[in-house]
């Protein structure tokens, strides 16, 4: 019986298997659908199917380097056990070298050959999630590039080198020199690690934030009862310090505890030889943003027990 795509993505979808895996259990079973996910479950394959519901907020953030241009990428699991995995640990570093080739597209990155699998990033994970019994996701990745100058790198709670909780890029354009180039960047990685700012400059910040924040400023001030015009230039000198607070060029050099950022890479045009501008810069931090469940541990234990709290 010839095996369709058709077929193959059906079971990809009911088991949530690797697509290599789909089309031999359906070749190995001539193309029924009910035996070929009996053959996958009998391998402990179909278990990622399962587990896919669960929230995986731990995991690993990963970053990798070619020259002029470095990627991060994050890959949950439900567990920091899971992250101390060493095969969890060279999966996300392969990962994160295929990422330098995905141009920041996840679902591109998923579909990538994992390298010397004979199958894809995704199904790989899927062989993951069945033989470590725990579910896991690509969640995100970013790819940061300068034309002349460095992109530099920095990891927080390293694991091993590239990998760990928190993966800061910074793009720093420069003809200058490029070791001190490089210093430059790994301060400020470092600093935007420990500062979390939200943009480089204010007009790149999120002007729905901006107006948010500006609303709120707003509301405070009226309630202290101060006259319009007054009220009016307190906002104003209020959103110059929240600017100040979020924004990386604003924000005090955690390096020296003095100079503010934007002056910090001014000074370093000295060491530098030339102009330095600072294009962007990627923070993940691991789990941010996601919800992670509660759970009541007297509560799960009294219903396998069978008794009613």
């Amino acid at each position: 019986m010839d095996i369709t795509a058709g077929m193959v993505k059906q079971l990809r979808d009911a088991t949530d298997v690797g697509m290599m895996d789909c089309k031999k259990a359906l070749v190995e079973n001539n193309g029924d659908m009910e035996a070929a996910i009996d053959w996958l479950r009998t391998r402990g394959l179909s278990k990622a199917a399962k587990k896919a519901d669960r929230i995986a907020a731990e995991g690993l953030v990963g970053i990798a380097a070619d020259g002029k241009k470095a990627a991060v990428v994050e890959v949950n699991s439900e567990t920091d056990f899971v992250a101390r995995n060493e095969q969890f640990q060279t999966i996300v570093d392969n990962i994160a070298k295929l990422a330098l080739d995905a141009d920041g597209d996840a679902a591109k990155l998923g579909e990538m050959p994992f390298p010397g699998a004979g199958h894809s990033v995704s199904a790989e994970l899927n062989e993951a999630i069945a033989k470590i019994g725990e579910n896991m996701n690509l969640r995100r990745t970013e790819v940061v590039s300068v034309t002349d100058g460095v992109v530099e790198s920095y990891v927080h709670n390293a694991v091993k080198a590239g990998l760990g909780k928190i993966g800061i890029l910074v793009a720093l354009e420069s003809t200058g020199d490029k070791a001190a180039l490089a210093t430059l960047g790994k301060q400020l990685a470092m600093h935007i690690a420990a500062t979390n700012p939200l943009s480089i400059d204010p007009e790149d910040l999120d002007q729905d934030v901006v107006a948010r924040e500006r609303s709120i400023i707003l509301e405070q001030v009226k309630e202290s009862g101060k006259p319009a015009d007054i009220a009016e230039k307190m906002v104003d000198g209020r959103m110059r310090k929240y600017f100040e607070e979020v924004t990386l060029l604003a924000q005090t050099f955690v390096i020296d505890g003095e100079t503010k950022v934007r002056d910090a890479i001014k000074n370093a045009e000295k060491d530098v030889g030339a102009p330095i501008k600072l294009t962007k810069f990627v923070r993940y931090a691991l789990g941010e943003g996601i919800e992670k469940a509660e759970s009541d541990f007297a509560a799960e234990v009294a219903a396998t027990a069978g008794v009613k709290k």
